[in-house]
């Protein structure tokens, strides 16, 4: 089996990566990423790949296209935010010859459902999803709306079996580049980090970046936690490092977040762990999976170092279920076997879509430069037009 796979940014290229390496032996892979504005930097691309993997290349949609037409793929994992899904779908690689399976899915944590993220990757054949709870809200959503494919339950890729850290001397605080979204609430963090770091002089505390300062991240972080570290004077003892995950969680005595799917790498790893609640636990805290899992807690927590360990009865229901239950690649493999088929229906082909669509043709066609250029552009003459009114 042919597999290419598609990202658009470092957290679905993780997920992709991680993804094409659960696959079944001999299966035929390649990685590639399309060009947006929020494309991986070259060391998010490098950090993103296995040791030893070729680094993927940076390709335009019509580059995709030519890819595509020269490998001759039987699935095309489509790994990439919503609309980029449509328009690669419905658009770029429409009409290969022969008609490659389009998978598609999200890299971390998918709950609640949403309607927005069926509909845009509805055009594939096959949803993959991490959980029996996520399994049963997109299927209720599936049934309500219709279009797209089968659903398929994967164990998230990066949910390994591990052994233990067998403790250690370091808090890992994993940032969240939507949430929290106020500076003020993202200060108050940053001082309990500090306020444990004073009083444990024992612990290394550690704020866990996804990106650096000048990096693009899949979702835009307005208040970048270790610049804002800075304007605030650097009031404390706190170290900021991107990389892995793991190697950070390999050190861990204690593991800490507003909402990042980097929760579940510790709950994997026996690191007792705290979801904050200060900001509320809502969707769009994105921390409302956590309801139950008795990690829900306060910065007074994290300040006093009271981290906890997940219970049993959510770890089964959220991500951590049995492997028999795994039934993605089983229904890869048919959808692959059972040529010719009906292909998956968008919700989104009518002409009431069609507009979104070319606009995201641009953001894969046009280098990134030159279409940021011409937002500010756009810009400018909406705030000249508003004057004259």
């Amino acid at each position: 089996m042919r597999v290419l796979a598609v990202a658009d940014s470092d957290s679905y290229l993780k997920w992709a990566a991680c993804l094409l390496g659960d696959l079944p032996a001999g299966c035929v892979t390649e990685l590639v990423v399309v060009r947006t504005p929020i494309a991986p930097s070259p060391e998010q691309i490098a950090a993103a790949v296995r040791d030893g993997d070729a680094l993927p290349p940076v390709l335009s949609a019509r580059a995709l296209r030519r890819a595509a037409e020269r490998l001759r793929p039987d699935v095309i994992l489509v790994a990439c935010t919503g609309p980029v899904v449509d328009v690669l779908v419905a658009d770029v690689l429409r009409g290969l010859r022969p008609r490659p399976v389009f998978v598609t899915g999200l890299p971390g944590i998918s709950v609640p459902a949403t309607e927005k993220a069926w509909l845009f990757r509805s055009g594939c054949d096959l949803f993959v999803v991490h959980s029996e709870r996520e399994a049963a809200e997109f299927g209720r959503i599936s049934a309500e709306l219709g279009g797209g494919g089968a659903i398929g339950l994967a164990r998230l890729p990066f949910l390994r079996p591990q052994a233990g850290s067998g403790g250690g001397s370091r808090v890992v605080f994993a940032t969240q580049a939507k949430v929290p979204a106020a500076r003020p609430d993202r200060e108050r963090v940053l001082l309990s980090l500090a306020a444990l770091a004073d009083r444990r002089p024992d612990l290394d505390v550690v704020v866990k970046l996804r990106a650096l300062e000048d990096e693009r991240q899949t979702h835009n972080e307005r208040h970048h936690y270790q610049r804002l570290w800075r304007e605030m004077g650097e009031p404390g003892r706190l170290t900021f490092a991107t990389g892995s995950m793991h190697d950070q969680l390999a050190q861990a005595a204690g593991f800490v977040t507003v909402s990042s799917t980097a929760a579940l790498e510790a709950i994997a790893m026996d690191v007792p762990s705290l979801v904050l609640a200060d900001f509320g636990v809502s969707a769009e805290m994105i921390n409302l999976v956590f309801e139950g899992s008795d990690l829900l807690g306060s910065l007074d927590d994290l300040a006093k170092g009271d981290f906890r360990t997940a219970s049993a009865g959510w770890c089964a229901a959220n991500y951590f279920h049995a492997a028999e239950r795994n039934d993605w690649a089983g229904l890869l493999a048919g959808l692959v076997i059972s040529r010719p088929r009906v292909p998956a229906r968008s919700l989104l082909d009518g002409p009431e879509h069609a507009a979104a669509r070319r606009r995201a043709r641009l953001r894969v066609e046009v280098p990134p430069t030159m279409l940021r250029a011409g937002y500010r552009a756009k810009r400018r003459v909406r705030r000249y037009l508003r004057a004259l009114t």
